[in-house]
Protein backbone atom coordinates (compact mmCIF):
# COMPACT_ATOMS: atom_id res chain seq x y z
CA UNK A 1 0.00 0.00 0.00
CA UNK A 2 1.39 3.84 -0.24
CA UNK A 3 0.69 6.45 1.85
CA UNK A 4 -1.72 9.01 1.45
CA UNK A 5 -0.25 11.48 3.65
CA UNK A 6 -2.80 13.67 5.52
CA UNK A 7 -2.80 17.43 4.89
CA UNK A 8 -0.87 19.54 7.53
CA UNK A 9 0.84 22.96 7.06
CA UNK A 10 3.65 23.42 4.48
CA UNK A 11 6.56 24.72 6.67
CA UNK A 12 8.21 22.12 8.38
CA UNK A 13 5.72 19.28 7.61
CA UNK A 14 7.42 15.85 6.80
CA UNK A 15 6.20 13.86 4.44
CA UNK A 16 3.59 16.26 3.78
CA UNK A 17 0.78 15.64 0.61
CA UNK A 18 0.62 19.37 0.23
CA UNK A 19 3.28 21.38 -1.34
CA UNK A 20 3.67 24.78 -2.25
CA UNK A 21 2.88 24.21 -6.04
CA UNK A 22 1.77 20.24 -6.38
CA UNK A 23 -0.08 18.21 -4.08
CA UNK A 24 1.37 14.19 -3.57
CA UNK A 25 -1.74 12.47 -5.09
CA UNK A 26 0.30 9.04 -3.37
CA UNK A 27 3.88 7.63 -3.07
CA UNK A 28 6.05 4.49 -2.28
CA UNK A 29 2.66 2.70 -3.95
CA UNK A 30 3.42 -1.05 -3.23
CA UNK A 31 1.48 -3.40 -5.69
CA UNK A 32 2.00 -7.56 -5.01
CA UNK A 33 0.89 -10.09 -7.16
CA UNK A 34 2.18 -13.62 -7.10
CA UNK A 35 5.48 -12.85 -7.51
CA UNK A 36 6.14 -10.59 -4.63
CA UNK A 37 6.34 -6.90 -5.29
CA UNK A 38 5.42 -5.61 -8.78
CA UNK A 39 8.18 -2.56 -8.99
CA UNK A 40 11.02 -5.44 -8.32
CA UNK A 41 10.22 -6.20 -11.79
CA UNK A 42 11.53 -2.95 -13.04
CA UNK A 43 14.48 -1.92 -10.80
CA UNK A 44 18.27 -1.87 -11.73
CA UNK A 45 18.52 -5.78 -10.35
CA UNK A 46 15.93 -6.73 -12.39
CA UNK A 47 17.38 -5.44 -15.63
CA UNK A 48 20.71 -7.64 -14.29
CA UNK A 49 18.75 -10.71 -13.97
CA UNK A 50 17.16 -10.53 -17.61
CA UNK A 51 21.13 -9.93 -18.74
CA UNK A 52 21.62 -13.23 -16.87
CA UNK A 53 19.08 -14.72 -19.00
CA UNK A 54 20.44 -14.45 -22.46
CA UNK A 55 24.08 -14.91 -21.22
CA UNK A 56 23.49 -17.99 -19.73
CA UNK A 57 22.98 -20.06 -22.44
CA UNK A 58 25.67 -18.73 -24.41
CA UNK A 59 27.98 -19.32 -21.57
CA UNK A 60 27.19 -23.31 -22.07
CA UNK A 61 28.40 -23.17 -25.09
CA UNK A 62 31.43 -21.37 -23.83
CA UNK A 63 30.86 -18.37 -26.31
CA UNK A 64 29.80 -15.33 -23.92
CA UNK A 65 30.42 -12.00 -25.82
CA UNK A 66 30.70 -10.02 -22.54
CA UNK A 67 33.06 -11.81 -21.02
CA UNK A 68 32.96 -13.45 -17.60
CA UNK A 69 31.79 -10.52 -15.51
CA UNK A 70 28.69 -11.31 -14.11
CA UNK A 71 25.85 -8.91 -15.28
CA UNK A 72 25.59 -6.96 -11.75
CA UNK A 73 29.26 -6.42 -11.40
CA UNK A 74 28.99 -4.76 -15.11
CA UNK A 75 29.14 -0.87 -14.79
CA UNK A 76 26.62 1.03 -17.19
CA UNK A 77 29.49 2.68 -18.85
CA UNK A 78 30.70 -0.63 -19.85
CA UNK A 79 27.31 -1.65 -21.18
CA UNK A 80 26.91 0.81 -22.79
CA UNK A 81 30.58 0.82 -24.74
CA UNK A 82 29.27 -2.84 -25.78
CA UNK A 83 26.43 -1.44 -26.92
CA UNK A 84 27.99 0.71 -29.15
CA UNK A 85 30.80 -0.50 -29.72
CA UNK A 86 30.82 -4.06 -29.19
CA UNK A 87 30.70 -6.87 -32.07
CA UNK A 88 27.23 -7.46 -32.94
CA UNK A 89 26.66 -10.32 -30.82
CA UNK A 90 27.23 -8.47 -28.16
CA UNK A 91 25.04 -5.50 -29.04
CA UNK A 92 22.51 -8.23 -29.48
CA UNK A 93 22.54 -9.59 -26.43
CA UNK A 94 22.23 -6.27 -24.91
CA UNK A 95 19.47 -5.50 -27.11
CA UNK A 96 17.54 -8.40 -26.23
CA UNK A 97 17.47 -7.60 -22.44
CA UNK A 98 16.72 -3.85 -23.23
CA UNK A 99 13.53 -5.06 -24.96
CA UNK A 100 12.62 -7.45 -21.73
CA UNK A 101 13.19 -5.03 -19.83
CA UNK A 102 11.03 -2.58 -21.39
CA UNK A 103 8.29 -4.82 -21.26
CA UNK A 104 8.72 -5.34 -17.80
CA UNK A 105 8.73 -1.85 -17.08
CA UNK A 106 5.47 -0.94 -19.29
CA UNK A 107 3.63 -3.85 -17.87
CA UNK A 108 4.69 -2.37 -13.98
CA UNK A 109 3.20 1.40 -15.48
CA UNK A 110 0.01 -0.45 -16.54
CA UNK A 111 -0.41 -1.83 -13.18
CA UNK A 112 0.05 1.95 -11.78
CA UNK A 113 -2.15 3.49 -14.28
CA UNK A 114 -4.93 0.89 -13.14
CA UNK A 115 -4.72 2.14 -9.24
CA UNK A 116 -6.87 4.66 -7.98
CA UNK A 117 -4.22 6.85 -6.77
CA UNK A 118 -2.64 7.08 -10.18
CA UNK A 119 -5.76 7.15 -12.38
CA UNK A 120 -5.80 9.54 -15.37
CA UNK A 121 -1.73 10.18 -14.98
CA UNK A 122 -0.84 12.31 -18.15
CA UNK A 123 2.98 11.96 -18.00
CA UNK A 124 5.54 10.02 -16.21
CA UNK A 125 9.07 11.33 -15.92
CA UNK A 126 11.60 8.53 -15.50
CA UNK A 127 14.87 9.10 -12.90
CA UNK A 128 17.03 6.91 -10.74
CA UNK A 129 20.39 5.64 -12.02
CA UNK A 130 19.30 3.40 -14.35
CA UNK A 131 18.46 6.22 -16.36
CA UNK A 132 22.10 7.28 -16.47
CA UNK A 133 23.06 5.37 -19.41
CA UNK A 134 22.30 4.66 -22.78
CA UNK A 135 20.86 1.14 -22.07
CA UNK A 136 18.13 3.02 -19.81
CA UNK A 137 17.47 5.29 -22.15
CA UNK A 138 16.75 3.01 -24.81
CA UNK A 139 15.07 1.24 -22.61
CA UNK A 140 12.92 4.13 -21.61
CA UNK A 141 12.42 4.84 -25.46
CA UNK A 142 11.24 1.43 -25.96
CA UNK A 143 8.74 1.58 -23.11
CA UNK A 144 7.00 4.77 -24.79
CA UNK A 145 6.05 3.52 -28.30
CA UNK A 146 4.87 0.04 -26.27
CA UNK A 147 2.46 2.25 -23.94
CA UNK A 148 1.73 4.23 -27.33
CA UNK A 149 0.94 1.32 -29.52
CA UNK A 150 -1.17 0.05 -26.29
CA UNK A 151 -3.35 2.53 -26.49
CA UNK A 152 -2.24 4.51 -23.29
CA UNK A 153 -2.20 7.83 -24.34
CA UNK A 154 0.81 8.91 -21.78
CA UNK A 155 4.15 11.12 -22.00
CA UNK A 156 7.38 9.21 -20.99
CA UNK A 157 9.88 12.00 -20.24
CA UNK A 158 13.66 11.15 -19.10
CA UNK A 159 14.46 12.93 -16.27
CA UNK A 160 15.97 16.33 -17.23
CA UNK A 161 18.52 16.96 -14.44
CA UNK A 162 21.67 14.31 -13.83
CA UNK A 163 19.89 11.66 -11.22
CA UNK A 164 22.23 12.50 -8.52
CA UNK A 165 21.53 16.24 -8.73
CA UNK A 166 17.66 15.86 -9.32
CA UNK A 167 17.58 14.22 -5.99
CA UNK A 168 18.96 17.20 -4.25
CA UNK A 169 17.71 20.02 -6.53
CA UNK A 170 14.29 18.71 -5.98
CA UNK A 171 14.26 19.95 -2.20
CA UNK A 172 13.90 23.00 -2.79
CA UNK A 173 10.06 22.56 -3.65
CA UNK A 174 9.60 21.07 -0.29
CA UNK A 175 9.41 24.44 1.44
CA UNK A 176 7.48 27.93 0.14
CA UNK A 177 9.22 30.48 -2.11
CA UNK A 178 9.56 32.81 0.96
CA UNK A 179 11.77 30.82 3.38
CA UNK A 180 14.20 31.02 0.28
CA UNK A 181 13.78 35.08 -0.21
CA UNK A 182 16.96 36.30 0.51
CA UNK A 183 19.51 33.60 0.40
CA UNK A 184 21.44 32.46 -2.46
CA UNK A 185 20.93 28.59 -1.41
CA UNK A 186 20.16 25.81 0.84
CA UNK A 187 21.44 22.59 1.85
CA UNK A 188 20.33 19.38 0.89
CA UNK A 189 20.67 15.81 1.39
CA UNK A 190 19.91 12.79 -1.33
CA UNK A 191 19.93 9.55 1.17
CA UNK A 192 19.96 6.22 -0.86
CA UNK A 193 20.47 2.46 -0.39
CA UNK A 194 24.25 3.00 -1.14
CA UNK A 195 24.98 6.42 -1.52
CA UNK A 196 24.49 9.19 0.93
CA UNK A 197 25.00 12.80 -1.04
CA UNK A 198 24.80 16.52 0.53
CA UNK A 199 25.43 19.17 -1.52
CA UNK A 200 24.44 22.91 -1.73
CA UNK A 201 21.56 23.61 -4.24
CA UNK A 202 21.80 27.44 -5.49
CA UNK A 203 18.63 28.65 -6.36
CA UNK A 204 19.09 31.66 -8.70
CA UNK A 205 15.58 33.04 -7.68
CA UNK A 206 16.51 36.18 -9.29
CA UNK A 207 17.07 34.38 -12.55
CA UNK A 208 13.81 31.74 -12.31
CA UNK A 209 11.00 32.64 -9.81
CA UNK A 210 10.10 28.98 -10.16
CA UNK A 211 13.45 27.26 -9.34
CA UNK A 212 13.81 26.47 -13.13
CA UNK A 213 17.78 27.95 -13.14
CA UNK A 214 18.54 26.13 -9.64
CA UNK A 215 21.38 23.81 -9.50
CA UNK A 216 23.72 21.89 -8.21
CA UNK A 217 27.03 24.83 -6.27
CA UNK A 218 28.30 21.68 -4.46
CA UNK A 219 28.28 18.50 -3.37
CA UNK A 220 29.84 15.57 -1.78
CA UNK A 221 28.99 11.47 -1.77
CA UNK A 222 30.10 8.94 0.46
CA UNK A 223 29.06 5.20 -0.70
CA UNK A 224 27.87 3.78 2.62
CA UNK A 225 27.11 0.40 1.09
CA UNK A 226 30.97 -0.32 0.83
CA UNK A 227 31.09 0.19 4.73
CA UNK A 228 29.82 -2.15 7.60
CA UNK A 229 28.32 1.02 9.11
CA UNK A 230 26.34 1.52 11.69
CA UNK A 231 22.83 3.98 12.08
CA UNK A 232 24.36 6.52 14.59
CA UNK A 233 27.70 6.26 13.13
CA UNK A 234 26.14 7.18 9.41
CA UNK A 235 24.11 10.19 10.92
CA UNK A 236 27.31 11.51 12.27
CA UNK A 237 29.19 11.37 8.79
CA UNK A 238 25.68 12.83 7.39
CA UNK A 239 26.14 16.03 10.16
CA UNK A 240 30.28 16.36 9.03
CA UNK A 241 28.88 16.44 5.52
CA UNK A 242 26.67 19.17 6.08
CA UNK A 243 29.12 21.29 8.47
CA UNK A 244 31.77 20.94 5.23
CA UNK A 245 29.24 22.59 3.42
CA UNK A 246 28.13 25.44 5.30
CA UNK A 247 32.14 25.92 5.98
CA UNK A 248 32.34 25.97 2.14
CA UNK A 249 29.07 28.29 1.66
CA UNK A 250 30.67 30.90 3.98
CA UNK A 251 34.21 30.61 1.96
CA UNK A 252 32.42 31.36 -1.29
CA UNK A 253 30.22 34.09 0.22
CA UNK A 254 27.17 32.21 -0.36
CA UNK A 255 24.02 32.88 2.07
CA UNK A 256 22.28 29.78 2.44
CA UNK A 257 18.82 30.04 3.94
CA UNK A 258 18.33 28.22 7.19
CA UNK A 259 16.94 25.28 6.15
CA UNK A 260 18.35 21.30 5.68
CA UNK A 261 15.73 19.46 2.64
CA UNK A 262 16.30 15.59 2.73
CA UNK A 263 15.43 12.79 0.36
CA UNK A 264 14.84 9.76 2.13
CA UNK A 265 13.59 6.21 1.22
CA UNK A 266 10.50 4.92 2.51
CA UNK A 267 6.87 6.15 4.21
CA UNK A 268 7.94 9.34 6.21
CA UNK A 269 5.48 10.34 8.74
CA UNK A 270 4.52 13.84 9.92
CA UNK A 271 7.08 13.89 12.56
CA UNK A 272 9.80 13.04 10.52
CA UNK A 273 10.34 9.74 11.44
CA UNK A 274 10.34 6.47 8.95
CA UNK A 275 7.46 4.24 8.59
CA UNK A 276 8.08 1.76 6.32
CA UNK A 277 10.83 1.55 3.43
CA UNK A 278 14.54 1.99 4.79
CA UNK A 279 15.61 -1.43 4.89
CA UNK A 280 17.99 -0.90 2.57
CA UNK A 281 19.95 2.23 4.74
CA UNK A 282 22.61 1.02 7.56
CA UNK A 283 20.78 0.37 10.84
CA UNK A 284 17.29 0.45 11.82
CA UNK A 285 16.27 3.60 10.23
CA UNK A 286 12.87 2.69 11.21
CA UNK A 287 12.92 2.72 15.31
CA UNK A 288 10.21 4.88 16.85
CA UNK A 289 12.94 6.34 18.90
CA UNK A 290 15.48 7.47 15.60
CA UNK A 291 14.41 10.66 14.13
CA UNK A 292 17.02 12.10 11.68
CA UNK A 293 15.46 15.79 11.33
CA UNK A 294 16.19 15.91 15.67
CA UNK A 295 19.62 14.37 15.09
CA UNK A 296 20.45 16.92 12.51
CA UNK A 297 19.01 20.28 14.60
CA UNK A 298 21.07 18.78 17.54
CA UNK A 299 24.25 18.48 15.98
CA UNK A 300 23.89 21.69 13.99
CA UNK A 301 20.97 23.75 15.85
CA UNK A 302 22.15 27.17 13.69
CA UNK A 303 22.63 28.13 10.51
CA UNK A 304 24.21 31.39 9.81
CA UNK A 305 22.44 32.48 13.28
CA UNK A 306 19.01 31.71 12.54
CA UNK A 307 17.32 28.37 14.15
CA UNK A 308 18.02 25.22 11.46
CA UNK A 309 14.69 23.72 9.90
CA UNK A 310 14.18 20.32 8.70
CA UNK A 311 12.29 18.94 6.08
CA UNK A 312 12.20 15.34 5.16
CA UNK A 313 10.06 13.66 1.91
CA UNK A 314 10.22 10.29 -0.02
CA UNK A 315 13.24 10.51 -2.39
CA UNK A 316 11.54 9.54 -5.55
CA UNK A 317 8.87 12.50 -4.21
CA UNK A 318 11.82 14.79 -4.45
CA UNK A 319 13.73 13.75 -7.98
CA UNK A 320 10.50 14.36 -8.87
CA UNK A 321 9.87 17.39 -7.64
CA UNK A 322 12.87 18.97 -9.80
CA UNK A 323 11.06 18.05 -13.11
CA UNK A 324 8.02 20.46 -11.52
CA UNK A 325 9.28 23.79 -13.86
CA UNK A 326 9.04 21.72 -17.10
CA UNK A 327 5.81 19.95 -16.17
CA UNK A 328 3.48 22.77 -16.14
CA UNK A 329 1.62 21.57 -19.31
CA UNK A 330 0.38 18.81 -17.85
CA UNK A 331 -2.21 18.63 -14.55
CA UNK A 332 -1.44 15.09 -13.38
CA UNK A 333 1.74 13.46 -13.66
CA UNK A 334 4.02 11.25 -11.65
CA UNK A 335 7.68 9.75 -11.53
CA UNK A 336 9.53 6.54 -11.41
CA UNK A 337 13.02 5.98 -10.05
CA UNK A 338 14.52 3.12 -11.44
CA UNK A 339 17.39 1.81 -8.75
CA UNK A 340 17.76 -0.33 -5.83
CA UNK A 341 14.18 -0.59 -6.76
CA UNK A 342 11.45 1.10 -7.81
CA UNK A 343 10.72 4.17 -6.33
CA UNK A 344 7.26 6.22 -7.56
CA UNK A 345 5.32 9.44 -6.49
CA UNK A 346 2.19 10.75 -8.37
CA UNK A 347 0.97 14.43 -8.37
CA UNK A 348 -1.55 16.83 -8.98
CA UNK A 349 0.05 20.33 -10.16
CA UNK A 350 -1.84 23.22 -8.09
CA UNK A 351 -0.96 26.28 -9.76
CA UNK A 352 1.85 27.29 -12.04
CA UNK A 353 5.28 27.19 -10.47
CA UNK A 354 6.48 30.34 -11.14
CA UNK A 355 3.08 32.00 -9.29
Amino acid sequence: MGVMAEERPVLNAHGAKRLPSVEVDSYNLEIKDEDGFVGDKASRGAFHDILEKWREPLRELGVDPLGDTLSEEMSKKQLDKMLAEGDPEAGGIIHSAVEDFAQALTSVIKRFLKTSAWRDTEAIVIGGGFRDSRVGELAVGRTEVLLKSGDHKIEIELIRNHPDEAGLIGTAHLMPSWMLQGFDGILAVDIGGTNIRVGIVETKLKKAKDLSKAGVFASDLWRHGDEKTKRDEAVSRLNDMLLEHIALAEKKELKLAPVVGIGCPGLIREDGSIETGAQNLPGNWESSRFNLANCIRERIPLIDGHETQVVIHNDAVVQGLSELPVMQDYERWGVLTIGTGLGNARFTNRRKASE
